[in-house]
């Protein structure tokens, strides 16, 4: 089974919802495979991936907001090093997602519909992020 890799470095804007549809489906479209399975892996523990809503953005912006009032910012951490948003940050990513699985069908990714690939920013400021693109199907 042929196996397909790639790097996507990502620059952020601070805390925000990042569309990364796009440059995924081209990475699917370079591989060449047909039929398999695409694997999305961030490699941050203060950012992270979700599939969700790609047409109305008042859902992003209620699923910020909603995040933002579970966990919220400030000094009632215990880990402070990197400032008051980052604790808050590693604890939206253990509530959400480092990894997603998409499967390709006729060489494309089988979303929904609605559906988009969003990179989420947890932190204040932007940072560079890395992404790892694995594909693997039959070509």
């Amino acid at each position: 089974m042929p196996h397909y890799q790639q790097r996507l470095s990502l620059r952020t804007t601070g805390k925000s919802l990042h569309k990364i549809t796009r440059p995924v489906e081209e990475i699917v479209a370079a591989s060449g495979i047909r039929t398999g399975l695409c694997s999305l892996f961030l490699r941050h523990t203060s950012a992270s991936l979700i599939i969700q809503e790609n047409a109305d953005p008042d859902v992003l912006k209620d699923l910020e907001n909603f995040l933002a009032k579970l966990v919220p910012e400030g000094d009632a951490y215990i880990h402070s090093t990197e400032g008051p948003d980052d604790m808050p940050a590693h604890i939206r990513t253990a509530l959400t997602h480092t990894s997603e699985q998409i499967p390709i069908a006729q060489g494309r990714l089988v979303l929904g519909t609605w559906q988009g690939i969003y990179l989420w920013e947890h932190r204040q400021f932007g940072h560079h992020r890395e992404l790892i693109v694995h594909i693997s199907g039959d070509a």
